[in-house]
C-alpha cells in the first residue's frame, strides 16, 4: 500500500511539472503599444518606458518560408532579443507570381482591390506567432518594385485609387497586430505620382487604424525618408539605409543628417551592411562580417538613433540552395546563417544600452582630445545630458584620451565593454580632474571596444 501511495505521489508530480512546462510554453508574451510622442527622438511604450528597436530584415518570410520554418526563425530571433521582423507582404522575387509555400499567390490577377484570403491568412498567422514571441512585425505593404521598377521584377500594379483600397484591406485585417508599418520598400519616390501612391496607401492604413500603429518608410540605398516625407504627420519614424557598397560607410552621417532636422523624430539604419553579403556586391572584395555588422550598429546608436536594425544577406531572401537560386552571390544556408556571431552581438548591444539610460545620452565629440580622422577608425562617444556617463565606441581598439573634467561627477567609475562577447573589464574608480588616456588591452582588426565611464553612486555606475 504504502509503496502505491509513493508510486502515485511521484506520479503526480512529474504531471504536475509536465503541465507547469506546457502552460510556460503557450504562454504568450503581451506587446504594448508603440508611439512617438511629439518632438521626441524615442519611441516610447505604453508603460512609458523607452523602445529600443532592434530590427532584423526578413524580407522574403512571409513569401518563402513554410510556417514551420518561419517559426524556427522567429523563435531564433526573439531568443537573441531582436524586438523587430522587417517582412514584405509583395515580395521582392516574383512576389506576384511565384506562390508563397502554401501554393498562395497573394492577389487576384495581380489586382491590389482583390487579395486572396488564403495567402494573407497565412501572412496572419506568421504575425501571430511572432507577436506571440514578444515581436513587433515591421511590415510593409508591398516591395518598391510594385509601383517603381527602377531595377527588379515588377510589374508595377499600383495607382493611388487601388493603393488606397489595399491599404485599407489591409489596416483593416492587420489593426488589432502588433505592427509597425513600413511604407517604400526600397524605392524612394521619384515622380509625383508615386508620391500620390504612397500618401493613397498611407491613406487607406490610416482609415482603418488611425493613430494605434505607428509608420516609418523604407527607402532605396544612400538615401532618408525624410528627405521626402519628414514634415508628414503620418511619419513617426524616419528611416534610411547606408547600403552595402564599401566598408567601413559612414552611416552615423546619415544619423547626423537626420538628428538636426526640426521637428526633432526618431531615426535608424533600416539596412546597413548585412553579415556575409560581398561587399559591393563584389565577392572577390570580401563579405561584411560580424564587425562590419557591429560597427555600423553601435555608430549609429551613439550618433543618436532610436535603435537599429541587423541584417543577414542570407536571411532577408531565405537562400536554400534546394528552393532558391542564391540572389547576389550569397553563400550560406539561411538556416546555418541565423546563428552567425552579428545577430548574437547586436543582441548584446541592445542588453548592455538597456542596462543604462541610453535615452539621456546625446551624439557629443568634443570630449575625445586625441587625433580622431574619420578614416582610421572612427570614434563616436555620446556624453550624458547630466554630464554623468559617458559610452564611446573605438572600432580597432585604438585608445582614446577623454576629457574627465567635463563631467559633473565627483566619483568615476570605468570599464571596457566587449561587443563581441558582452564581458566587461574593469578599469577602476578615476578622478574628473584631467585629460586621461584610456587603452584597451587588445588593438587591432576586428577588436572593437565600449568604454563606459559613469558617476560610481548611481546604479548604473557600479
Amino acid at each position: 500500500m504504502y509503496k502505491k501511495f509513493i508510486l502515485l505521489l511521484f506520479s503526480l508530480i512529474i504531471w504536475h511539472h509536465d503541465f507547469a512546462q506546457k502552460k510556460q510554453s503557450s504562454t504568450s508574451v503581451k506587446l504594448q503599444k508603440l508611439s512617438v510622442p511629439k518632438d521626441s527622438r524615442y519611441i516610447m511604450q505604453e508603460d512609458g518606458k523607452p523602445f529600443f528597436w532592434l530590427g532584423d530584415t526578413a524580407w522574403e518570410l512571409f513569401h518563402r518560408l513554410t510556417f514551420d520554418e518561419a517559426e524556427l526563425y522567429l523563435k531564433n530571433r526573439a531568443a537573441k532579443g531582436f524586438n523587430v521582423i522587417q517582412s514584405v507582404a509583395l515580395a521582392e522575387f516574383d512576389g506576384l507570381i511565384q506562390p508563397d509555400q502554401q501554393g498562395q499567390l497573394p492577389l487576384i490577377n495581380n489586382d491590389p482591390t482583390k487579395p486572396n484570403e488564403l495567402y494573407f491568412q497565412h501572412v496572419e498567422k506568421v504575425i501571430d506567432k511572432a507577436n506571440e514571441l514578444g515581436l513587433y512585425v515591421g511590415f510593409l505593404p508591398t516591395w518598391g518594385d510594385k509601383f517603381n521598377k527602377k531595377w527588379g521584377v515588377g510589374p508595377e500594379i499600383f495607382t493611388p485609387e487601388n493603393a488606397r483600397i489595399y491599404g485599407e484591406y489591409l489596416g483593416k485585417k492587420f489593426k488589432n497586430k502588433k505592427i509597425i508599418w513600413i511604407l517604400g520598400g526600397d524605392r524612394s519616390p521619384e515622380n509625383e505620382t508615386h508620391t500620390k501612391i504612397i500618401e493613397a496607401m498611407v491613406a487607406g492604413i490610416k482609415a482603418a487604424v488611425g493613430n494605434e500603429q505607428i509608420m516609418s518608410y523604407h527607402p532605396s540605398g544612400a538615401s532618408y525618408s525624410s528627405k521626402y516625407f519628414h514634415k508628414e504627420n503620418w511619419l513617426n519614424v524616419n528611416m534610411f539605409q547606408s547600403g552595402h557598397s564599401e566598408r567601413n560607410s559612414k552611416n552615423y552621417l546619415m544619423i547626423r543628417n537626420d538628428y538636426n532636422l526640426s521637428p526633432p523624430k526618431p531615426t535608424l539604419d533600416g539596412e546597413p551592411r548585412y553579415e556575409d553579403h560581398p561587399i559591393n556586391w563584389k565577392p572577390e572584395v570580401g563579405y561584411f562580417n560580424d564587425f562590419d555588422a557591429r560597427q555600423a550598429a553601435y555608430w549609429a546608436v551613439l550618433s543618436g538613433a532610436c535603435g537599429h536594425t541587423y541584417g543577414c544577406h542570407d536571411i532577408w531572401q531565405f537562400f536554400n540552395y534546394d528552393r532558391n537560386p542564391p540572389v547576389s552571390v550569397a553563400k550560406t544556408n539561411w538556416k546555418v546563417a541565423v546563428d552567425f556571431p552579428g545577430a548574437f552581438q547586436v543582441g548584446y548591444m541592445k542588453k548592455f544600452l538597456e542596462s543604462l539610460p541610453w535615452t539621456t545620452l546625446v551624439p557629443d565629440q568634443s570630449i575625445i582630445k586625441n587625433d580622431n580622422p574619420e578614416d582610421a577608425g572612427y570614434q563616436i562617444s555620446a556624453f550624458s545630458k547630466n554630464k554623468d556617463l559617458l559610452v564611446a565606441y573605438t572600432p580597432y581598439g585604438r585608445s582614446f584620451k577623454i576629457d574627465l573634467s567635463q563631467f559633473t561627477s565627483i566619483s568615476l567609475n570605468a570599464y571596457w565593454f566587449n561587443p563581441r562577447d558582452e564581458t566587461k573589464v574593469k578599469i577602476g574608480n578615476i578622478k574628473n580632474d584631467a585629460v586621461t588616456e584610456f587603452k584597451p588591452y587588445a588593438a587591432g582588426p576586428g577588436t572593437d571596444w565600449i568604454l563606459v565611464i559613469a558617476d560610481s553612486t548611481k546604479p548604473w555606475g557600479k
